[in-house]
C-alpha cells in the first residue's frame, strides 16, 4: 500500500515535470513574464538572497506553526462549547457568521493598526482565518455524538474535566483532525498573504520585494519554495491523521 501511494505521488508529478520541460525549451531567460526555469535559482542567489532565504523560510514556518496551533486550540475550545451547549451556539452564532464572512485581506489593515507590523500581527491574522474549519468540524463532531456516551458519563458521575478528556475529546478527535487538515493550507496561504501585503519578514515578503523590483525569475523561485513548504506541511498533517485513524481502529 505504501509503495502504491508513493507511485501515485510520483505519477502525479508528471504533468508538472512536463510543463517545466516545455517551459524550459520555449522559455527565454530574459523574459519579463515567463523566464525559463533554469534562470530561477541563479536569479535568486546572485541577487544576494542566499543569506535571506533560510531566515525567511524559518519566519514563515514559525508564523504558520503558531497560527495553526492557536487556531487549533481556539477552534477546539469554542467548538466543544458550541457543540455541548445549544444556548452558547445561539448566542455566538450571528457574531461568528459575521466574522467568518470577513476576507482575511480585510483583517490585515485592522490588525496592523492595533498590533503593528510584527510577528504577533501575522499570527493573529492566521488564527482568525484558519480557526473556522476546526471550530465547525469540532462542533459538528460533538453534535453527532451518541447521547448515550454523555448520559453514561453522567450516570457514573464523571467530573466535567474527566468527561472532556475521557469521552468528548477521544470521540471527536477524527473531526478535529479533519478540521486541522482543512485549516492547514488556509493557514499557510494566509501567512504568505500577510507577509506579502505587509512586507514583514518571510517568504511572502521576499515575493513582494521581487515583484516590486521587477525580478520575475526570483518570484518564480520563491513560489516554488512556497509550494515545497506546502507539500511538506501536507505530508506531516496526513501522517498525523493516519496515526489517529490507526489508533482509533486499534481501540475499537
Amino acid at each position: 500500500m505504501t509503495q502504491r501511494l508513493r507511485l501515485d505521488s510520483l505519477t502525479g508529478l508528471l504533468p508538472l515535470v512536463l510543463l517545466l520541460s516545455v517551459w524550459q525549451l520555449i522559455g527565454d531567460p530574459d523574459s519579463p513574464f515567463f523566464p525559463a526555469p533554469s534562470s530561477w535559482w541563479p536569479a535568486l542567489f546572485t541577487l544576494g538572497q542566499g543569506d535571506k532565504i533560510i531566515p525567511a523560510i524559518l519566519d514563515t514556518v514559525r508564523t504558520f506553526g503558531l497560527g495553526l496551533l492557536g487556531a487549533s486550540i481556539l477552534g477546539v475550545a469554542l467548538g466543544l462549547s458550541i457543540g455541548v451547549s445549544r444556548a452558547v451556539g445561539r448566542a455566538v452564532g450571528p457574531t461568528f457568521e459575521f466574522a467568518r464572512a470577513l476576507p482575511p485581506a480585510a483583517i490585515v489593515p485592522v490588525a496592523t493598526l492595533l498590533l503593528g507590523f510584527d510577528e504577533t500581527m501575522k499570527v493573529v491574522v492566521v488564527v482568525l482565518a484558519a480557526v473556522w474549519p476546526i471550530l465547525l468540524n469540532t462542533s459538528s463532531g460533538v453534535q453527532e455524538l451518541n447521547p448515550v456516551l454523555l448520559d453514561t458519563a453522567r450516570s457514573i458521575r464523571l467530573s466535567r474535566m474527566r468527561t472532556l478528556f475521557a469521552v468528548l475529546l477521544p470521540s471527536v478527535m477524527p473531526a478535529i483532525v479533519l478540521g486541522v487538515r482543512v485549516a492547514t493550507p488556509i493557514a499557510l496561504v494566509i501567512t504568505l498573504l500577510v507577509e506579502y501585503l505587509t512586507a514583514v519578514n518571510g517568504v511572502g515578503a521576499l515575493v513582494g520585494e521581487a515583484q516590486r523590483t521587477f525580478q520575475p525569475a526570483r518570484v518564480y523561485a520563491l513560489i516554488v519554495i512556497a509550494g515545497l513548504l506546502s507539500l511538506v506541511v501536507n505530508a506531516c498533517v496526513r501522517s498525523v491523521e493516519n496515526a489517529v485513524q490507526r489508533r482509533r481502529v486499534g481501540d475499537s
